[in-house]
């Protein structure tokens, strides 16, 4: 099923992508640490999120690595030289920003209004960054 989704370019639904983070936390075990990457992406994430995951979670902290956007599409056309992503083009990456900033942003607001976000500046050298995010850790 994950596979249709992703072979069709669809996001996989809110459910199904909680479902096996919920899955794989509970078969770790109660005392286990996870790091989620790009996830929740929009309200609707969140709200599934916290829908399924509140009773058993805590949220500890939501790791935001922030740069400027020139520099995150330096980044991304850079990547894509390589990368072999056919949405990695200027085009493309200005589309997904537009999407982050109306749809991401709202959930950093909301864990910074819960002084749960970490913000780490990610527009430096790659040792800098990692050095920041590991003290959160």
């Amino acid at each position: 099923m994950i596979n249709t989704y992703i072979k069709e370019g669809k996001i996989v639904p809110a459910e199904v992508t909680v479902g096996l983070l919920r899955a794989a936390m509970e078969k770790a075990g109660a005392h286990s640490k996870f790091l989620i990457d790009g996830f929740p992406r929009d309200p609707g994430n969140l709200r599934c999120w916290e829908e399924t995951m509140d009773d058993c979670t805590l949220t500890k902290a939501v790791l935001y690595l922030n740069a400027p956007e020139a520099v995150m599409l330096e980044r991304l056309l850079e990547r894509g030289k390589t990368s072999g992503r056919s949405d990695d083009n200027a085009e493309s990456i200005k589309k997904r920003f537009k999407t982050y900033v109306e749809s991401t942003m709202p959930i950093i607001e909301h864990f910074k209004a819960q002084e749960k976000l970490w913000e780490v500046r990610a527009d430096r050298p790659i040792g800098d960054v990692s050095a920041d995010v590991l003290k959160f850790f």
